[in-house]
């Protein structure tokens, strides 16, 4: 029987995680076709089909399921071996995958990620930025970053910098327009520019009325689902947006935008790298947790 490659085996484990093939060859770096060849491969070897394929989605057979069940923990030991080698390099170097909310990512990247990968340039640092909260051990990724409130349980975590707070902003033009907001309940007359989540609801803005944390429905032009375009409406003089204030933060000390609202604004919870506890944890995984360990200090 042809030997198989590793290659391969992680090529079914990634479509099977993912039920589509274009997602599970992002992850992986190689195309579309290539991951396609690799399975279909590995299925003329086995002799058996381990998907069933439709134009719309990639489902594993009862083969399939069998042969995922058993082949990844196998898999899982071996990369654990690998990285047991890898821990005695004097040298750090491979990829480091992380997973982050991308507000999460654009606040750290400045802070933690390049001074870290200029200070260690063997390191490949792989950074996926959604908006769900994952499983970063089933995902394949070394660390997560989110707020300390959403950190699993069984995860050990490390605060990366201090508490942090939203903002609500509009231009210095649509203020001068429409007025501004004196109460969260102002907002009613105002044009508001909403963001739905990932899971398909619509953000709901948060303040801080008589010491609870109260969520306020908002209305207004334009509905996005990536916070960022939010921003740009607001430097348009679209209508007012809430942002994290790290992500406005030279707009605002710009002039380009302006808060409104300070003192409603809850304190929100800081940030956390979080990882789960490995047996061999490569030189990489130690140098950066040692890394994210010092800058949190500093903060």
């Amino acid at each position: 029987m042809p030997k198989n490659s590793l290659s391969e085996l992680e090529a079914v484990l990634m479509v099977a995680r993912h039920g589509k093939y274009r997602t599970a060859a992002i992850e992986l770096g190689m195309s579309t076709t290539a991951l396609s060849n690799a399975i279909g491969k590995l299925e003329r070897t086995l002799g058996v089909r381990l998907f069933n394929r439709t134009t719309r989605s990639v489902s594993l057979t009862e083969a399939g399921e069998q042969f995922v069940a058993q082949v990844a923990p196998a898999l899982r030991d071996i990369h654990a071996a690998m990285d047991g080698v890898r821990s005695r390099q004097e040298t750090p170097s491979g990829t480091l995958r992380i997973n982050a909310f991308p507000t999460a990512a654009r606040e750290i990247f400045v802070s933690l990620i390049l001074p870290f990968q200029r200070l260690h340039p063997q390191i490949h640092i792989d950074i996926v930025t959604e908006g769900r909260l994952v499983d970063i051990v089933a995902g394949g990724f070394d660390f997560g970053i989110r707020s300390a409130d959403l950190v699993p349980a069984d995860m050990f975590a490390l605060p990366l910098g201090p508490e942090r707070r939203n903002v609500v902003v509009g231009s210095p033009d649509y203020l001068r327009a429409r007025g501004t907001p004196l109460t969260p309940q102002a907002l009613a007359d105002h044009a508001c520019l909403r963001v739905r989540l990932p899971n398909g609801a619509i953000h709901r803005w948060p303040f801080e009325i008589g010491g609870k944390t109260v969520h306020i429905d908002v209305s207004g032009p334009l509905t996005l689902d990536e916070a960022s375009l939010a921003r740009t409406a607001a430097l348009g003089s679209m209508g007012l947006a809430l942002a994290m204030e790290s992500d406005v933060r030279d707009d605002i000390e710009a002039g380009r935008l302006v808060c409104v609202l300070n003192d409603w604004m809850p304190a929100l919870p800081p940030l956390s790298l979080y990882y789960p506890n490995c047996r061999n944890p490569t030189a990489a995984f130690m140098a950066f947790i040692a890394f994210a360990r010092r800058s949190g200090a500093r903060d």
